[in-house]
């Protein structure tokens, strides 16, 4: 279970998919140095994206590599239901 998080907004999500696109959404209210938004698997942080840095955080060892293969898993089985 992904959690979206952010000083004003919290949202759980069955899907990595749809954590990451409605953290994504969030970003053009990030207006402060001081404000982030953050995808939490469980309870791990997995992604963080902050006005400090130019493009989002993928926190921790191997995680991009393991939500790449959760997209990719999720888009083909949405393309699989859709036929």
């Amino acid at each position: 279970m992904f959690k979206v998080v952010t000083p004003r907004f919290s949202q759980t999500f069955d899907r990595w998919t749809d954590a990451l696109n409605a953290a994504k959404s969030l970003i053009p209210q990030c207006k402060s140095w001081t404000e982030d938004i953050r995808i939490f698997l469980c309870d791990e942080l997995v992604w963080v994206y902050s006005k400090e840095y130019k493009y989002p955080q993928y926190i921790g060892a191997g995680n991009y590599n393991r939500l790449a293969k959760l997209f990719i898993q999720e888009a083909l089985e949405e393309e699989g239901n859709q036929s």
